[in-house]
């Protein structure tokens, strides 16, 4: 019988399995990154670790890092190579980047080793600038963020809410290692043990360092007394706490009694009134207990105590009256691998939205919180604050971009 033949089926080259095509982004830029090692002194933080190298890297962005530059927060330049980045020696040439990114500002040696229209993203701390340093800014026409006025989608401060954090923590094993005989304390332990009286801990401040000072104090089994200036922050303090502790505002003899019976004083208090220069005057620390503790984590704000004085992290403690005073500012660096992830943590995503975004321009123009932090766009001032402090004319950046 003869064998029928078999239709021949034709498909469509639509039909046939094709391979999967990924919409690209066409908007997508390749930054070149430089992160020089920091010179201030007691600066021992890199912005970037070498696992946020490794994402921004295998996302197209070029990687520069000075060699050493993570040696201080125990990160080697072998890490970085590994995780993709270029190891550069002279100093020169990473300020040749198109990005640079730091933790301090940048020393005006360093703004002479710009070539100029860059970004610069670092922290501001306009109490110990020049207008010098704004001119040169101004001069090289760069774009300038100060990383401590970005916000995020919460209008919250990220970098200063995680700084604060690691501080408030930090603050409390201080106070811890200085009660203790080795540093010629008084031989307590921060807690107590069972038939011993806990050591007592005044918190002044109920924002997020003093939260996490006295979440961290009450986790070691300490008495904890907070005082703020806001009922509502020291409501809100014991919510996160979710235990009642002792509270309550400013009230100069509940304050006085409560520091003589301290064995641990944490100054966490931000004065925003310029006419007041310290919450707690000197008669009220020579009456407090002998050995007592100071941590005044304010200092880099002028301090809490009027006995306060800044210190160094090489030459961090004086006493006063007979209280240990301990004035670092900076603490942050005190743990610089732990404030390393955190502040990378932060920036790593900014640069890659700035990378898909196609740069620096774009993204600010949509996200309001990172426009926050921008201070001189192009070479012109955009900050008000910074402009009336100097004596130098600025321009509002809303209006400025708007105008292109």
């Amino acid at each position: 019988m003869e064998e029928k033949l078999k239709p021949i089926v034709r498909f469509s080259k639509s039909l046939m399995p094709q391979e999967e095509t990924l919409e690209t982004n066409k908007h997508l830029k390749k930054l070149v990154i430089g992160v020089p090692k920091e010179i201030q002194a007691d600066e021992r933080r890199i912005p970037l670790t070498p696992l946020a190298v490794e994402l921004l890297v295998n996302n197209g962005h070029m990687l520069y890092i000075e060699s050493d530059a993570g040696k201080e927060s125990n990160f080697c330049d072998a890490d970085y190579i590994k995780a993709g980045a270029i190891i550069l020696q002279k100093k020169e040439e990473i300020y040749q980047c198109d990005i640079l990114l730091k933790i301090a500002p940048l020393t005006t040696e360093e703004c002479d080793l710009l070539k100029g229209n860059q970004i610069v993203i670092s922290a501001l701390n306009i109490g110990t600038l020049s207008k010098d340093y704004i001119d040169c800014l101004i001069l090289k026409k760069l774009t300038a963020l100060a990383y401590e006025f970005i916000k995020d989608q919460h209008d919250g401060f990220p970098v200063v809410s995680s700084m604060s954090e690691i501080v408030g923590i930090t603050s409390i094993l201080i106070a811890s290692e200085y009660l203790s005989n080795e540093h010629d304390g008084k031989g307590k332990i921060l807690g107590g043990v069972t038939g011993v009286n806990p050591s007592e801990v005044v918190v002044l401040g109920a924002g997020t360092a003093g939260e996490f000072a006295a979440s961290t104090a009450l986790g070691l089994g300490a008495i904890v007394k907070v005082f703020d200036t806001s009922v509502y922050k020291l409501r809100r303090l014991q919510n996160n706490l979710h235990q009642r502790i002792f509270t309550s505002i400013f009230q100069p003899t509940i304050l006085a009694n409560a520091l003589k019976s301290a064995d641990v004083v944490i100054g966490a208090l931000r004065i925003m009134d310029e006419s007041i220069q310290y919450i707690v005057p000197e008669d009220m620390v020579m009456n407090m207990k002998n050995g007592s503790v100071i941590i005044d984590i304010s200092i880099d704000q002028g301090g809490c105590f009027e006995t306060s004085k800044v210190t160094s992290h090489k030459d961090p403690v004086f006493r006063k009256h007979g209280v240990i005073h301990y004035c670092v500012p900076n603490i942050a660096s005190r743990v610089a691998r732990t404030a390393s992830y955190a502040l990378s943590n932060i920036f790593a995503p900014v640069l890659l939205r700035t990378g898909e975004c196609g740069g620096l321009e774009p993204l600010i123009k949509e996200d309001a919180g990172l426009r926050n932090g921008v201070y001189i766009y192009k070479g012109i001032l955009t900050n008000s604050h910074i402009g009336k402090y100097f004596g130098v004319s600025s321009k509002d950046i809303d209006l400025f971009l708007s105008a292109f």
